[in-house]
């Protein structure tokens, strides 16, 4: 993973804008539902989907940079080992 901006040269579509799409918002929903379980990674796993369901959502505010840096950030804390508190 690196620390730069680079790689948001990976996502050249990133200023799609999304329609509303209440069956994909819905299956979306139901798949992060259905992978949710105890473990962090299932309930990690199960966040990400429901984030990306929002992009389908009129009401919610979100993008696919948004989701990407949300991801990454957790990705970086968990590779670090958690939160460093002071």
């Amino acid at each position: 993973m690196t620390d730069g901006d680079d790689d948001w040269q990976l996502a050249p579509d990133s200023d799609r804008e999304f329609a509303d799409d209440p069956e994909t918002r819905a299956f979306l929903r139901a798949v992060a539902e259905d992978v949710r379980g105890d473990s962090g990674e299932s309930k990690q796993l199960s966040a990400i989907l429901y984030r990306v369901s929002d992009l389908y959502d009129p009401d919610e505010d979100t993008s696919p940079e948004e989701i990407y840096l949300n991801v990454r950030r957790i990705m970086q804390i968990k590779e670090r080992g958690g939160l460093e508190r002071d």
